[in-house]
Formats: C-alpha cells, structure tokens, sequence
C-alpha cells in the first residue's frame, strides 16, 4: 500500500509539473511575451538541443567539482565527527566555530578562494567542500550523539571488541543521520560549483550562465538552470538509492 501510495505522489507531481509547464508555454505565446524576458519552455528544449555539446562539455566541468568536493567534504566531515565524538573538548572547541562559519555567505568567500588559488578546479572544489561539510558534521553529530549507550555498555560486558560495537549498534544509529545530511549535502554540492564558477571560471555551468547573461540569452540561461536541477536531482536520487542498499532494516518498515 505504501509503495502504491508513493507511486501515486510522484505521478501526481509529475501531472501537475506537466502541467505547469504546458500554461507556461500557452501563457507566453497568448500574451506574446518577449524570449529574453522570459522564455518558452520549447525555446529552452530547442537551445538544449542546439548547444548540447557546449553544455555538456560545461556539465562535465560543473560535475567533476561538486562530486568531488562532495567526496572531501564527506571524509573531512566523518573523521572530524569522530574525533569529536571521541574526545568532547574538541567538540566544545570546534562546533560554535563549524556554526559561526554557516553564518557567512558563501558568495562573499568564494571570490577569495579565487585570489588565493586563481581560476583552476582547486578553488571550485574548496568552495563545494565549505558548502557540504556543515550538513554532515552535524548530521554525523546529532547520529553519534543519539547511539544507545546501553547496548553499547551490554556488548562491552559481553566482551564484544570495537568492530562488533560499531557494526552492530553504532552504524546502524549513525547511517539515517548520515544519508539525511548527505542529501543536504549532494545539492547543495552542484549549487557550490556553480557559485563558485559564476564568479571566476574557464569552464562550467556558472560560467556558461554568465556569458547567457552578459548575452541576453535568457534561454540559454534557463537550458543551464534546468541541467542544474537534473544533477542536483540525480544526486539527491542516487543517495537515496545508497540509503536503500546500506540500510536494509528500513526496506522493512516501508512495506
């Protein structure tokens, strides 16, 4: 039931963005509003599949900071979270730092991180980690935190080591919070490329919007916007794919 119950969500907000899309498109053409003010979606399809080797060229760009910053940011975020766990004082130390850092807007940093490590993939990268390491530090926190400590006592009595521990009682608590940040984390990893490209870039998605702007070539412009949230998308669905595979017990719960 639940897994028809799901089925008929997504077709329902599948309907409805069709839906949006083709008042859209009679919208614009009625009231015959200009294509640099706003464009048609066939215009955006057409300029899709005019420049799609542009595109894809700039996407491939895009996708290779975000999935690596991604990467970083998640071993960064484990390694730290751990420590923390582990030992508290750097936890009462560090986390009002990771705070304080959320506080400062992301565009104001990424210019510097150009300074410093010009217009390469490393800024790009950097700026994607900063993005996608909050939202997993303190979802891998939050995880560490909540773990039961009373089985965790019951093992140590029964002479269970620290692998059988964690596999076992930690991982299984820590995993939900963990994908939960992840998925956070996985699109905010596209917008953090992209960000970070607007502001100074050879190649990528950000770039490509820049010029679609400059040009008023509000189509292009939107062709971009509209990769953006395929990747962002994607990601988001292939976390939720992993969550699947590494968290068998909840495949339970939903049927």
């Amino acid at each position: 039931m639940k897994k028809w119950g799901s089925t008929g969500a997504n077709l329902s907000s599948l309907a409805f963005l069709l839906l949006l899309i083709i008042v859209w498109e009679l919208t614009g053409r009625a009231m015959h509003i200009p294509e640099y003010i706003v464009p048609a979606p066939s215009s955006i399809l057409k300029v899709l599949l005019n420049n799609m080797p542009l595109l894809w060229l700039h996407t491939k760009t895009t996708f290779y900071a975000a999935s690596m910053g991604l990467v970083i940011a998640v071993i960064f975020a484990i390694v730290l979270s751990a420590f923390m766990d582990k030992v508290k004082i750097i936890k009462k130390t560090i986390y009002p730092l990771l705070v304080i850092s959320q506080t400062i807007p992301i565009i104001a940093l990424a210019p510097i991180m150009i300074i410093w490590f010009g217009f390469g993939i490393l800024p790009k990268v950097l700026v994607v980690v900063l993005v996608c390491f909050f939202p997993l530090a303190v979802n891998l926190i939050d995880g560490l935190e909540n773990v039961d400590q009373e089985l965790v006592e019951l093992l140590q009595v029964m002479k269970a080591g620290p692998w059988r521990i964690f596999k076992s009682v930690q991982m299984p608590s820590v995993l939900p919070y963990f994908f939960s940040g992840l998925k956070i984390a996985a699109t905010y990893s596209v917008m953090g490329a992209v960000i970070a490209e607007w502001l100074g870039a050879s190649a990528g998605l950000g770039i490509y919007m820049t010029r679609a702007m400059h040009s008023f070539s509000t189509s292009s412009f939107f062709a971009a916007i509209l990769i953006v949230v395929v990747l962002s998308m994607g990601l988001f669905k292939l976390i939720e794919l992993l969550a699947w595979l590494f968290m068998p017990w909840n495949r339970v719960k939903e049927e």
